[in-house]
């Protein structure tokens, strides 16, 4: 269904003055991004973005001519997970089931396409397709079950795509060999092209249409990579990618390379240009510590100007050989100084690009960036409400663990409060933990607690991603071990370095998180004054048996490989088993609707709590999912973490200023 609206561009003008000395509302914390992602149309004539409508995320349409437009909202409470432009004129796009808070939409597997107008709406391909006859009698495909995944846009070709499409079989969560295939985007008639060599790979195009690449992970987590020459015959696998764990990502703008993952020139990490004529990796950039986020892009549609990492901040490596694009990208970051700056879309020509500028204290603004002129018009606010003035900045830190190992994280001081010693403090856990990291971005959870004046420390321990396979594979098996041992020993720094005071206290986290604050309450007992679990994991042995991991023969792999199969120890390091070491105080919080994590983990604990008359916070929302998404329901929940967080570790300085903290009728004792 669309109807037209009214789109305008929203400027970030709020002042310290105008909204006074009180820190910002918990519920203006909890509301959910206006505008995600932008992306401008390869004619320049249409905006495309994915905007959250009523708790809804819908695709937004906008003419830039008069900035009027549409909303395409996907069926039932779907949201639009990604999107595409395939053409000028029209746009694809996939959608997703809701799980929560902390998790990315479940996707269908199901492909859409709609005319930049906000007209032509229909489905491609999905389990949900009706069959029906156009006025030509010729029959439109009907339902398919599997999943769709774009694979990219074919240069000088506006009607057809690439996708590669999984058939969903009987045994539902298993992975399938997929298929590549260039479909129609205007009727979603598919061609066949080739078969991937292994399950669950994923596929390289080149911009003529031609697939050249295809890599995966298989079930013993050995990396593949196989290539299909051009006029070749059949895959090739590539062993000394495979063995270098070297991803071919995209081609460069002529074809004549692809741009991969590589080894750094000397240890570490590198982007490479791959040479098809003499099958070489030739490395553009390296650093020693961290992976990178991916290419920067320039003016133009599908232009890499450089590479994107975070290093503790964002930070951006130019190539030569772009000086008209990168002189640009220098010129905008000295006028935002402090902030992270990027070309984020482009034109077919390079006329016309969006621009995202964010921050640790800014949700971000997309700016329209006018190459012939240089002119800057700001678009869309992703929150709007925010005023960067008011937040607490992150503070990028390096520390050493106990065993040596070298280790990054963030600390938040309170607004106003850099550099000050002997703070309340919570450690702030994230979860995964494989994979996941923390990073210098604006973190509704971290500004609860700092503009309530707290310190807040987070850490990426070992099995953190960004750091690369090695220092991901080292936090296997350590659940309850040097993963936690990262933790405590960073608390312990900032205790040493007197930035916390050590009697006050505690740590909180969600997922993985949540098992870590509990785990870490009984590890470290005489450390943390309260720990607070968030839909989190207390029995490590359930996680075999509970929750969607465990459904295919790769979760439970997976599980394998970085829980480990050995009960007793398992026992030992879940936190239901050691409350005979608790002296902290416990707040537990689950959602009913969870199942990346049931809610019978929470629900466990807290009646094992109750057996021993141990005195808890729990607050159980049913309608909620792996992390609240309600934005009542969150600002409830921050009102709540404060209100606990005061009574356990004393107010902030900042605390007296707090607002909202009536805690409201959900929570039981």
């Amino acid at each position: 269904m669309t109807w037209r609206i009214w789109i305008v561009a929203i400027v970030l003008s709020l002042s310290m003055t105008a909204l006074g000395a009180r820190p910002v509302s918990f519920a203006d914390l909890a509301r959910h991004v206006q505008y995600k992602d932008v992306r401008i149309s390869p004619d320049g004539k249409y905006l495309a973005a994915t905007a959250v409508v009523k708790g809804q995320t819908v695709l937004a349409l906008i003419r830039l001519s008069d900035n009027k437009g549409n909303i395409v909202r996907p069926r039932d409470d779907d949201d639009v997970i990604d999107f595409w432009w395939a053409s000028s004129t029209r746009v694809l796009y996939s959608v997703g089931t809701r799980v929560g808070g902390f998790d990315s939409p479940f996707a269908t597997g199901e492909l859409f396409a709609v005319n930049a107008d906000g007209y032509g709406a229909d489905m491609l391909y999905g389990f949900r397709r009706t069959g029906m006859t156009t006025g030509s009698h010729i029959q439109r495909g009907g339902p398919e079950r599997g999943s769709a995944e774009f694979i990219s846009a074919i240069s000088g070709d506006p009607y057809h795509v690439l996708v590669a499409i999984s058939s969903w079989g009987a045994a539902g969560f298993e992975r399938q060999l997929p298929v590549a295939y260039r479909m129609d985007i205007r009727d979603g008639v598919k061609y066949k092209l080739i078969t991937a060599p292994m399950r669950g790979a994923h596929f390289v195009a080149d911009h003529q249409g031609r697939i050249r690449f295809a890599y995966g992970v298989d079930k013993a987590e050995n990396f593949k990579v196989y290539l299909h020459p051009v006029g070749g015959d059949g895959w090739q696998l590539q062993p000394e990618l495979g063995r270098t764990r070297s991803i071919p990502f995209a081609f460069k703008r002529d074809d004549s390379a692809a741009y991969a993952t590589c080894p750094g020139a000397s240890g570490g990490f590198g982007i490479c240009l791959w040479h098809p004529k003499k099958p070489t990796l030739e490395t553009l950039w390296s650093n020693a510590r961290v992976e990178p986020d991916g290419l920067l892009q320039g003016f133009a549609r599908d232009s890499a100007i450089g590479v994107a990492f975070m290093d503790g901040r964002p930070g951006a490596a130019l190539f030569t050989g772009h000086p008209a694009d990168t002189k640009a990208l220098i010129a905008l970051m000295k006028q935002f100084p402090g902030e992270n700056v990027r070309f984020v879309s482009g034109t077919r020509d390079g006329r016309l690009s969006v621009v995202r500028v964010d921050a640790d204290v800014d949700p971000g603004t997309f700016y329209l960036y006018e190459r012939d002129s240089g002119k800057l018009t700001p678009l869309l606010a992703r929150e709007s409400w925010i005023n960067p003035e008011k937040m607490a900045s992150k503070q990028p830190f390096d520390f050493a663990a106990r065993d040596g190992l070298k280790l990054q994280g963030y600390l938040s001081y309170p607004p106003g409060e850099e550099g000050a010693k002997h703070l309340p403090m919570v450690v702030f856990v994230h979860g995964g933990p494989y994979g996941i990291r923390d990073r210098w971005n604006f973190d509704p959870y971290v500004q609860a607690m700092a503009t309530r004046g707290y310190a807040v420390l987070q850490v990426n321990y070992r099995g953190s991603g960004g750091y690369g396979k090695q220092f991901e594979r080292a936090g296997w098996l350590q659940w309850g071990g040097k993963m936690q041992d990262d933790v405590t020993d960073a608390t312990r720094w900032a205790v040493a370095k007197g930035i916390a005071d050590p009697q006050r206290i505690c740590i909180f986290g969600g997922s993985y998180g949540g098992y870590a604050a509990l785990e870490g309450a009984v590890k470290e007992p005489d450390l943390y004054k309260c720990a607070i679990g968030y839909v989190g994991v207390y029995d490590l042995a359930l996680m075999y048996k509970r929750g969607d991991i465990p459904q295919s023969s790769y979760g439970e792999s997976y599980l394998k490989e970085v829980l480990g199969q050995n009960m007793k120890v398992l026992a030992q390091h879940s936190p239901i088993n050691q409350l005979d070491r608790l002296k902290a105080k416990v707040m537990l919080i689950v959602g009913g609707r969870d199942i990346r994590v049931p809610p019978i983990q929470g629900e466990d604990l807290h009646m094992a709590l109750l057996k021993r008359h141990i005195a808890h916070v729990w607050i159980d929302k049913p309608d909620e999912m792996h992390g609240f998404y309600k934005e009542a329901n969150v600002a409830e929940l921050f009102a709540q973490l404060v209100q606990f967080l005061n009574v356990n570790i004393g107010p902030g300085s900042l605390g007296m200023n707090s607002a909202g903290l009536n805690p409201g009728g959900t929570t039981k004792h």
